[in-house]
């Protein structure tokens, strides 16, 4: 299964035929603030708490930056847009305005937090010249984590995300789910999620892969592996209970396994925030040689 997105000329036309909404677009402004408090709320019972917290920060950040300095309405032409990844990281010319939104970001991270280790990214970042910022900003989008400090990593990926989100609220909302083997990559801007999230609610059920770049969801059926596409091997883990809100799914064909969050155990688990908080479940999947296909925009792996 790909996800195509239908210009507008076809979307009148094919808007009545979707049952199951193939894909659904962020509303950015809800989007930081639910993230925010989940992470807030996760803290005061989680080992994690100090990270959890900082993590927070940067995510009010990124709301405070959204509400004072958006990105303007017509920054698409949306004639000759493909498809296809419309805003493909690969493709897409990207707009110095994300430095802008990082310059903003570090601003507010340097007003709320004392951490020696953040304080040093930062001040890195801020003598950093245009050059250097998007030499790294390419290697991050290309998945080269070697290439790429983790403490820098977390606030270039930050500034990077607040400008794509707010891109793909200018494409055509409506998409159309068609033949395909691409499963794993969102069909927004082609990278990797975050986690999967079980909705409820009047997506009772259904599957949703979360995008950890533009903030998107794309549905999946949950008989599939994300990652390969398989269905006879998989199985679901959890730390606790049967009925845990965020489980692991494993896939034996390829080796791989990605979070999946429910709804309906928990209505307030977040796609970055609950994936975040469960890192003892990324540890439990990585002493069974299964190796994680999503990201989270807080941990990026070391290579």
């Amino acid at each position: 299964m790909s996800i195509r997105i239908l210009p507008e000329g076809e979307i009148v036309k094919k808007a009545g035929e979707f049952y199951t909404p193939p894909l659904l677009f962020a509303n950015p402004k809800n989007l930081y603030q639910r993230r925010a408090e989940r992470l807030k709320k996760l803290a005061e019972t989680s080992p994690f708490a100090d990270y959890l917290l900082f993590a927070s920060t940067l995510v009010d950040a990124q709301l405070k930056v959204l509400e004072t300095q958006p990105l303007a309405k017509d920054t698409i032409s949306k004639d000759n847009l493909p498809s296809e990844y419309p805003l493909d990281y690969k493709t897409w010319k990207r707009s110095p305005i994300w430095r802008e939104f990082l310059t903003a970001l570090l601003a507010e991270i340097k007003n709320t937090q004392d951490n020696p280790k953040a304080f040093e990214a930062i001040e890195w970042l801020e003598k950093a010249s245009h050059s250097e910022l998007e030499t790294l900003a390419d290697n991050l989008l290309a998945a080269n984590y070697s290439q790429v400090p983790a403490d820098r990593a977390i606030f270039i990926w930050a500034a990077l995300s607040l400008y794509w989100v707010q891109l793909a609220q200018q494409i055509p909302h409506n998409a159309n789910a068609e033949t395909g083997d691409d499963l794993h990559m969102c069909p927004v801007c082609r990278s990797a999620p975050t986690s999967s999230v079980v909705h409820f609610g009047t997506s009772q059920g259904l599957r949703y892969l979360h995008c950890s770049l533009c903030e998107s969801e794309w549905n999946l059926v949950r008989s599939k592996c994300s990652n390969c596409g398989e269905s006879r091997d998989l199985n679901y883990w959890s730390l606790d209970q049967e009925l845990a809100p965020v489980k692991a799914e494993s896939c034996g064909s390829c080796g791989s396994y990605v979070k999946i969050l429910y709804q309906e155990r928990d209505p307030h688990v977040e796609a970055v925030a609950d994936d975040l908080a469960s890192l003892f479940l990324d540890a439990e999947m990585e002493a069974k040689d299964l190796s994680r296909s999503a990201i989270n925009p807080f941990l990026f792996p070391n290579e």
